[in-house]
């Protein structure tokens, strides 16, 4: 669902959507479908960014319920993006990726040990699409880092089929990681350096692929930022575990 232009008065001034309440009794503004304090409705804009890309975003069943989700923005802020909630790839799930002929399809993910990924910056778009005669579909997993592997796994068998090509931003995971947002709020702890939300890879990732990539990806990331700004400010300074603190005590001591 995209965000909606702001409704018109009779004199022609734009008004903010009424808010609406939410079976918890909270309010619910009727257009970014957030909560009324942090409503983004400021910073998506009031029509959705025409791009040339395909993107298709795999949902994890936990994911789609959780607050931080970026998927929900990407949705309303990209004319050619849509969702589909499940654990793998799989023939149906999407008529982007049955059609006749078949779209060139990259998907995003770290390289391993056993499959290669081909850098985002290293990739010819032109060779791809074959100079813009066929579809580029890009497909992105949203979950934890440890539910992304899972689909990713799960849906290997599919995407070889299509004959995908698995892109990275880089990642190096052998970097110990905080937080995916620059902030002194943690707000998602991810398992290393590096680790960005699916707002913030779809966003560098069109910056290659797009002819307007780089303006693409400001609106994208200064919609995120706001996101991360209004959220901070209904959490508290993440504090070290117990744990930690005792061995922090018994290191000072020796």
């Amino acid at each position: 669902m995209h965000c909606m232009a702001p409704e018109k008065e009779d004199d022609g001034t734009a008004t903010s959507p009424e808010p609406q309440p939410s079976p918890s009794g909270r309010s619910i503004c009727s257009s970014c479908h957030r909560p009324n304090p942090v409503c983004l409705c400021h910073v998506l804009p009031p029509h959705p960014i025409e791009i040339s890309t395909q993107l298709l975003i795999l949902h994890h069943p936990h994911e789609a319920h959780h607050k931080l989700s970026t998927t929900p923005l990407l949705i309303r802020s990209l004319l050619r993006a849509t969702a589909v909630t499940g654990r793998r790839l799989r023939p149906g799930l999407s008529p982007l990726l049955d059609r006749s002929p078949p779209p060139s399809v990259i998907y995003l993910f770290p390289a391993t040990s056993s499959t290669p990924a081909v850098d985002i910056s290293d990739l010819n778009v032109q060779d791809l699409t074959r100079n813009g005669e066929r579809e580029l579909v890009l497909i992105a997993f949203d979950g934890t880092w440890k539910h992304a592997r899972e689909m990713v796994k799960a849906s290997e068998e599919f995407l070889q089929s299509r004959f995908a090509v698995r892109v990275c931003l880089g990642v190096d995971e052998t970097v110990s990681g905080g937080s995916i947002y620059d902030s002194e709020l943690i707000l998602r702890k991810e398992p290393f350096s590096g680790c960005v939300s699916t707002m913030e890879a779809v966003a560098r990732v069109l910056r290659v692929l797009e002819p307007n990539g780089v303006e693409v990806e400001s609106m994208l990331i200064e919609i995120l930022r706001e996101m991360v700004r209004l959220q901070a400010g209904f959490l508290k300074p993440m504090n070290p575990r117990p744990k930690l603190l005792k061995k922090a005590k018994e290191k000072d001591e020796i």
